[in-house]
């Protein structure tokens, strides 16, 4: 039997430019053994992490989860004429995330779906973060896809996404059911990075972003389902690998016939609670690891 979900208590978030974030604050129900904040999948709201984050609080986690700024409780009116990009998701809201829930009481984790592995290398304040488990992280070119999904990515790029959002002056992604809308400055950002091997890394005009990735230290665990479409292993590898060069990542790789079909969010459906399990087991360990200042090392696993 799992207890009773925990619901999270809504709370005031202040990005670091002042705009007004929606957010939730799970308290842990368990003695403290640390806190994690989770950073989001492009145009996926915080209610969909409610389930892990209830789970992380009965497992001693006190868990803050957050809209960026332009989805779900933190957007506007309208999209229309919204300035919001990528960038400001990780360096203004992201990092006021970080810096509001630090507290030299317990150490601080990051739990990061897909953009928020982009985003841990964009903050300022990463030195605050004791570890990160990122699910789904990978560099977004469709060259990395299995043929069938390189085609469909292409298509949504080059042909179908560019008139939509000419038309509606934001990428109105709830249409095609692949999530809640986004801000154009977002969609700009994104359908530019996808266009590189590396993402943002080769990105010649922001030649900036690779050098804030390259001072992250944080310990690192990646998980990828081996049936992610838009984020396998090797996606991983393209991004994670070059942008993190000092940080120490463990690459895990998840086979579907563990927990059924994962895909790019089955991370957080409450039947991938054993990856839950993992990802706050290899918290406490590493919490313990900076208590008494060790160092460790992990090679690729695969399960």
């Amino acid at each position: 039997m799992h207890p009773e979900p925990i619901r999270g208590e809504p709370t005031s978030l202040r990005a670091s430019d002042g705009f007004p974030l929606g957010a939730s604050r799970f308290a842990a129900t368990a003695p403290l053994r640390g806190r994690i904040v989770v950073a989001g999948a492009t145009g996926v709201p915080q209610g969909f992490y409610a389930s892990f984050a209830s789970h992380a609080a009965h497992n001693g986690f006190e868990t803050l989860t957050f809209d960026y700024r332009g989805v779900g409780r933190s957007k506007p009116a309208t999209l229309v004429g919204f300035q919001a990009s990528f960038l400001d998701w990780a360096r203004l809201d992201l990092t006021a995330a970080v810096e509001a829930f630090a507290n030299d009481d317990a150490p601080l984790f990051v739990v990061a779906h897909s953009f928020g592995g982009h985003a841990l290398g964009l903050i300022p304040n990463h030195h605050r973060i004791a570890g990160c488990q990122a699910f789904a992280a990978g560099a977004g070119w469709h060259g990395w896809m299995s043929p069938l999904e390189r085609a469909r990515v292409w298509m949504l790029w080059n042909a179908i996404l560019p008139p939509i959002v000419r038309w509606k002056g934001y990428l109105p992604w709830s249409l095609l059911g692949l999530g809640e809308d986004l801000p154009l400055g977002v969609y700009r950002q994104w359908r530019r990075w996808c266009q590189f091997p590396r993402y943002f890394l080769d990105d010649p005009t922001l030649p900036e972003l690779a050098q804030r990735c390259a001072q992250v230290r944080v310990p690192i665990v990646a998980v990828n389902a081996l049936d992610d479409a838009w984020a396998p292993p090797r996606s991983r590898d393209a991004f994670l690998l070059n942008a993190y060069p000092r940080a120490t990542i463990e690459r895990v790789d998840i086979d579907p016939r563990e927990l059924g079909p994962i895909g790019h969010v089955g991370y957080f459906r409450k039947k991938a609670r054993p990856l839950w399990d993992r990802a706050l087991a290899w918290f406490s360990e590493r919490g313990l690891e900076v208590d008494h200042g060790l160092a460790f090392s992990h090679g690729p696993t695969r399960i």
